[in-house]
């Protein structure tokens, strides 16, 4: 079997890339709602909590909420990957 090293900076940089590449994703996905909607996400929340049914709308928000609560959770990570305290590398045999 071959054998691979990799150290915790690697993988941290590795981890790095990835969130950057799905928060790159998101961000597409969340300026589609609001070239849409003319609207930042909070604007469009107050105004269809405000308003009646409509069903397009609303799945409209239920998926951009969606996206906004990943987008954030996804900076959060980023911002956590910067401390390596938060990393513990395991290796297994």
């Amino acid at each position: 079997m071959k054998t691979i090293e990799v150290n915790k900076e690697e993988i941290i940089n590795f981890l790095r890339l990835d969130l950057i590449s799905e928060i790159q994703s998101l961000k597409k996905s969340l300026e589609l709602f609001e070239r849409k909607y003319n609207k930042s996400f909070k604007e469009f929340e107050k105004k269809i909590l405000e308003e009646g049914e409509n069903f397009e709308k609303w799945d409209d928000y239920i998926e951009w909420k969606a996206y906004d609560s990943t987008y954030k959770d996804r900076m959060k990570d980023l911002k956590n990957l910067k401390d390596e305290k938060n990393i513990k590398v395991i290796t297994r045999q």
